[in-house]
């Protein structure tokens, strides 16, 4: 497939002939080892062998686009990304497909308007791919922007779970949360001289049909005021069918920070509600800068009952479209998270992070160390520790086949990045 050569190609020679200045802004060159245990009543460890070892690359360049006459405020943006997963996981997924759908390894275009990622390799325990992870064009006035293209965009006030931002969210376990999945839309915002805004967006999809739908298409709408020295939010949406209203806001309470956001669906069966409410708080301790959050998560389409056996996920719908479309990463009703920060070093911060699944008891501790190691290098490297017992979320649930469970053990993350 010669797709992202022909267009990377076609946009340079267009630009190189309209004065337009082109450039490359950043990017980013990384290596990121993963191994992680296989517990022995895993059905993961019928098809490989535990430690899972995995090498991954990942490639970005960042270009940008600008004309050169003062009074047209338009600017392009180009991101272009190769990367590279080879070890055990790549040969467990070519066995159990279903967990490329569940959680894929690379972001998939296959129901996004615009097909910008091109397999490049597939072979038994390697693949790589080469994609465009933002593709646009923007206009700038003096109170409005509009964007057009593949773009990203977050919301929401969560810390951690982030009900709010349902356009691609990061994993609340994601380790590496520099760059959020673009998808393909047209956004606009109108700046208030107060500072307020509001913001509307139009994301168009490919349906199972591989036609573009309304069935499947989302269009939101977002104002975002001042009450006195704190903010809140008013969204509403229409989402995949489903009818999605929103209010948060982000509050000072003495020297602490309480951001909450209550958000409710309606489907064509239901009405569910979703919030999170977490609190935010800095200080010094021995001389060290410190940052604490707590966080408390609702999830409205979650399984209060810890239940996750097959048949009771079979029940539930509304639930397994939000994981498969990657909205939602959960399958509990109730969530605590809390996470603290210590700066050892202006270069070095180390942070122990804590998800609690309160209906099913499991957990998962997560210890993140982000190391500057020189100008432009950066370490980054997790230690996971999941807790919980068999059939619960993070203990591993039911596969449906006796005394064997969707389970990992212990893992270790390391990314080494250099920046340019």
């Amino acid at each position: 497939m010669f797709f992202i050569r022909i267009l990377l190609g076609g946009i340079i020679l267009l630009l190189a002939n309209s004065g337009v200045a082109v450039g490359l802004d950043s990017g980013h060159l990384k290596y990121q080892f993963q191994g992680v245990n296989i517990p022995s009543n895993s059905l993961f460890s019928t098809f490989i062998d535990s430690p899972s070892l995995d090498h991954n690359a990942d490639a970005r360049l960042n270009f940008s686009a600008d004309t050169q006459r003062p009074t047209n405020n338009w600017r392009g943006e180009l991101h272009y990304q190769a990367l590279l997963k080879q070890g055990d996981s790549v040969e467990l997924y070519k066995q159990l497909n279903v967990l490329e759908v569940v959680a894929p390894f690379f972001p998939s275009d296959s129901r996004r308007v615009m097909n910008l990622t091109d397999y490049i390799v597939d072979e038994y325990n390697r693949i790589a791919v080469q994609r465009l992870d933002r593709l646009a064009v923007t206009y700038t006035g003096s109170n409005t922007v509009v964007k057009v293209g593949r773009q990203a965009i977050s919301w929401g006030n969560g810390l951690i779970f982030n009900p709010m931002d349902f356009f691609n969210p990061f994993d609340p376990t994601a380790v590496d949360t520099e760059y959020k999945t673009g998808d393909d839309m047209l956004y606009s915002q109108y700046l208030f001289n107060n500072g307020a805004d509001v913001q509307w967006v139009l994301v168009g999809r490919r349906d199972d049909n591989h036609k573009i739908t309304r069935d499947v298409a989302s269009t939101a709408l977002k104002f975002h005021g001042f009450l006195g020295s704190h903010e809140y939010d008013v969204l509403i949406s229409e989402h995949y069918g489903d009818n999605i209203a929103a209010l948060g806001g982000i509050w000072t309470v003495g020297g602490a920070l309480l951001r909450t956001d209550l958000v409710t669906t309606q489907t064509s069966q239901e009405t569910y509600f979703s919030g999170v409410v977490n609190l935010a708080y800095s200080w010094v301790l021995w001389n060290k800068n410190m940052s604490g959050s707590l966080e408390y998560f609702r999830n409205g389409f979650g399984i209060s009952s810890g239940n996750y056996r097959p048949l009771s996920l079979a029940n539930e719908p509304e639930l397994l479209k939000r994981l498969a479309r990657s909205e939602s990463f959960n399958l509990g009703r109730d969530y605590m998270g809390a996470s603290v920060t210590l700066e050892l070093h202006p270069l070095w911060q180390l942070t122990p992070n804590l998800f609690c699944n309160l209906n099913d008891s499991s957990a998962l501790f997560q210890l993140v160390s982000r190391n500057d190691i020189a100008e432009n290098w950066q370490v980054l490297t997790s230690v996971n520790l999941p807790l919980g017992d068999d059939g619960s979320e993070f203990g591993g649930i039911d596969s449906g086949i006796p005394n064997r469970y969707l389970s990992f053990g212990a893992g270790l993350f390391m990314q080494l990045s250099w920046y340019f």
